[in-house]
């Protein structure tokens, strides 16, 4: 900021005090005893600049400033300079600077850059009502400033006073002929106040006067958007970015535009030129590849640019953990397997080592039925991560598929050292029940799923199995119901807890509402699972209906029921039956 004349007016004084100890030789400083009382005020502000712009002592300085304005309140410079110095403390000294700097600003009405200051701190004090009265005051003092202008016509706007705003840049307009910063203010206003041909004619004045900016056709392409001229918007986003290439805020203008009018492939065309720019960032890229494959439709139908995207990241970063995962999950999701799975063991080498590599690494040869090599991963991610207990959760998985269950119950034992948390503590000793019952161990089943509730009672896996299991023996039926009921509270379109409670009310006796239950429970399923077809045609029966029940027998049976002969058990039981009730 220009300092006022009446600094240069005290430094004047400061250095004539000094002229006869130069000419001697010897500079020896004036005492402040000998300055006269009409000057004492000046010395100070003249030592606290000294203080502030040589010795770099703000604190010292603010001392005699201040100082200068006790011995003569009148003395506007000293206000203006203790004002000033005070602007690094922040909020916490706003209002003491606006306070000053107003002070002066009253002291000298004549000087502009006192204003302007005071002007300043109410913008930053957010006291914008009194800001606008001194900005519309400078705006014809010192009217040569065409920052006024802009500040007053945005105060005029945030004081939602459009038109007003508008009528001072048409002012500034008229006084320094067309400015790009005050024209594309005076542009949003007129859009705002729905004055859209004034702002169009805005628009295409800039770009006239300036055809070589890529901006200027931009801003014409989101006003003929915003018109409905779709021709001619396409043509001006198709100008800018022949203009320049590289231009962010013409590709990313260029590619709203396209996205709402569903024009999908110069959509795509576009984002391929951004996420091949280097002033994108890499984080930014990657929440646009998530907004794209968010939605599965699109994926789908737009695979190839959308493939060819992710390869353009995984090139640019190949060193970004976030761009790796992001591309093995393209990669996945595409159904390409072993490309995704290549990817992971290549970066379990990355140091330091991300877990989520050696995860997928996992999950995938698990998902191939390949556990030797799952388990060799397991391993190396032990030695890299000995206190994380995903990978010792991950072999007892490996070892319950080999059915090797003592195995897998040690696996799951020794990841209990290393859970933080009890949902999680929960999950495994509902684990370690599991396994149990698959080895036949059901006293120890229910001990370790009486553990899992207690850990996490929320456990709706555990609380419909262990439910199941007591309901298959015909064993404490009313606590089956109870934990089959709150099972299904927690997820109640989940039809294999649907199943249980309606297989816990057959046991009980209670045909009627088992069979109701069981109707959603087939419904919600859509006929897939051949345990439910099974159970059906079991409730059915008891319900006198045996036609029905032989159909969702059979059903049982073609969908793959793992035992045909208790299928078959029931069919020749419905024979007998017959026969003996026949007269």
């Amino acid at each position: 900021m220009k300092r006022p004349a009446a600094i240069s007016f005290a430094l004047l004084l400061f250095c004539t005090a000094f002229a006869g100890a130069a000419g001697s030789g010897t500079a020896r400083p004036q005492r402040s005893d000998s300055i006269p009382d009409s000057l004492r005020s000046v010395y100070l502000y003249t030592e606290g600049i000294k203080r502030q712009m040589i010795r770099l002592d703000t604190t010292g300085a603010r001392t005699l400033f201040a100082e200068a304005i006790r011995r003569d309140s009148s003395y506007a410079p000293a206000y203006y300079e203790l004002a000033g110095s005070l602007t690094a403390g922040g909020e916490r000294t706003i209002g003491e600077v606006i306070r000053l700097a107003g002070e002066a600003a009253k002291l000298d009405t004549a000087n502009k850059w006192y204003r302007q200051f005071y002007g300043q701190a109410l913008l930053i004090g957010n006291c914008y009502d009194e800001a606008l009265n001194v900005y519309r005051s400078l705006t014809r003092s010192d009217a040569q400033n065409p920052e006024n202008f802009r500040l007053l016509a945005a105060l005029y706007a945030e004081a939602e006073r459009p038109y007003e705003a508008i009528a001072v840049l048409d002012s500034a307009e008229l006084r320094f002929g067309r400015i790009p910063m005050l024209s594309a203010s005076k542009r949003r206003l007129l859009i705002d106040t729905r004055q859209y041909d004034r702002a169009l004619a805005e628009a295409q004045a800039l770009a006239e006067a300036a055809p070589y900016e890529a901006e200027n056709h931009v801003a014409l392409g989101e006003l003929y958007a915003l018109m409905r001229r779709d021709s001619l918007a396409a043509k001006s986003f198709a100008d800018a970015i022949e203009l320049d290439p590289t231009d962010i805020a013409a590709l990313v203008a260029a590619g709203d535009y396209y996205n709402r009018k569903q024009n999908y492939p110069a959509f795509l065309s576009v984002t391929r030129r951004l996420f091949d720019s280097d002033e994108l960032t890499a984080g930014s890229k990657i929440a646009q590849f998530e907004r794209l494959t968010a939605d599965l439709r699109f994926y789908r139908e737009y695979f190839l640019q959308i493939n060819e995207l992710a390869a353009l990241l995984a090139l640019k970063y190949p060193n970004d953990p976030k761009v790796a995962d992001l591309y093995g999950k393209h990669l996945i999701a595409s159904g390409q397997l072993d490309e995704a799975l290549a990817l992971y063991k290549l970066h379990t080498a990355d140091r330091p080592p991300v877990k989520e590599y050696f995860t997928m690494v996992i999950d995938i040869e698990s998902y191939k039925q390949r556990p030797d090599s799952a388990e060799r991963y397991i391993a190396q991610a032990l030695g890299l991560f000995p206190d994380d207990p995903d990978f010792r959760i991950a072999r007892g998985h490996i070892h319950v598929y080999g059915k090797r269950y003592k195995e897998a119950v040690k696996s799951y034992r020794e990841a209990l050292p290393y859970v933080r948390s009890d949902s999680l503590r929960g999950l495994v000793w509902g684990y370690i029940g599991d396994v149990h019952h698959a080895a036949g161990e059901h006293r120890r089943c229910y001990t370790a799923y009486d553990r899992a509730l207690r850990y996490y009672p929320g456990n709706a896996s555990v609380l419909n199995n262990y439910a199941y299991f007591l309901a298959e023996e015909g064993s404490r039926l009313e606590r089956a119901l109870d934990m089959s009921g709150r099972a299904i509270a927690l997820d109640e379109n989940n039809p294999t807890y649907l199943d249980t409670y309606a297989w816990v009310l057959f046991k009980l006796g209670r045909t009627a509402e088992a069979k109701r239950s069981m109707q959603l429970a087939i419904s919600l399923d859509g006929g897939k699972s051949p345990d439910l077809q099974l159970h059906y045609g079991d409730i059915l029966a008891a319900s006198g209906e045996r036609f029905m029940a032989e159909v969702y027998w059979r059903k049982a049976l073609e969908n793959g029921y793992e035992d045909p002969e208790a299928v078959a058990r029931r069919f020749e039981w419905l024979e007998q039956s017959e026969k003996t009730s026949s007269p």
